[in-house]
């Protein structure tokens, strides 16, 4: 690739994997922010569909041979770690979104699952794998760019353990893309660990809506303004 295309697909990469996060942060109205996020997916829809960058295959098909056990290991542990924190910290709300009101919990974890999960995975892994793969020379800083970039996507949420714990999803999910060139099974992984931090109670500090809690930070008003502040920002 020459000189001049690499340069240009930096800069794309800065405006739309730094860029349009940052702007998440400017004191605008929510439906604007909204546009800003569909606009990246469908600039990256775009491209794929362009230059067939993405094998479409990839997007909706499991691995012939599936490594279920990492994934159930990883959730055991995500498990473990969650519910002593939860028990020691938070424990009030442990599990609170289950046991006030079971409907909300299927209904916004299907919602989180389809209209939040298989973007993310689809734009940060399928799409920036397959785009950008010529500026990096190693594919180990490529996947640690990945995970920043993941993180700095959740920079909105202003929540130093949410930063940490997308930094780390970031890293698993890339090793979990690169390994299967699944979209599809990915985006199940990942909603494995965003459905379990939302049933053990910890999905405010993520923006999902929890019971008693004021409607201003629910994912499905799709305001992230931060009018109401989190319990756990604590942690930042």
């Amino acid at each position: 690739m020459d000189s001049n295309k690499k340069i240009k697909q930096f800069l794309e990469l800065l405006i739309l994997f730094v860029g349009m996060p940052a702007l998440l942060l400017v004191p605008i109205h929510s439906g604007i922010k909204v546009v800003i996020i569909l606009i990246a997916v469908a600039y990256a829809i775009h491209i794929s569909l362009k230059h067939k960058i993405v094998k479409r295959k990839e997007l909706y098909s499991i691995p012939k041979h599936p490594n279920w056990k990492i994934i159930a290991l990883r959730t055991a542990l995500l498990i473990g770690l969650t519910v002593a924190f939860m028990y020691f910290y938070h424990p009030d709300d442990i599990f609170i979104v289950a046991r006030k009101n079971v409907g909300m919990l299927i209904g916004i974890s299907l919602f989180y699952s389809i209209f939040s999960v298989y973007p993310q995975e689809f734009l940060y892994r399928s799409f920036f794998y397959a785009r950008y793969e010529t500026l990096f020379t190693h594919k180990s800083m490529m996947i640690l760019t990945n995970a920043i970039l993941f993180s700095f996507a959740h920079i909105v949420f202003l929540n130093t353990l949410v930063l940490v714990l997308t930094f780390v999803g970031g890293i698993v999910f890339s090793l979990t893309y690169i390994r299967t060139k699944s979209v599809m099974f990915t985006s199940i992984e990942h909603a494995i660990y965003g459905c379990w931090l939302f049933a053990v109670g910890m999905g405010e500090m993520l923006a999902f809506p929890m019971p008693n809690k004021p409607k201003g930070f629910a994912l499905y008003h799709l305001d992230f303004s931060l009018a109401t502040q989190p319990k756990f920002r604590w942690l930042t």
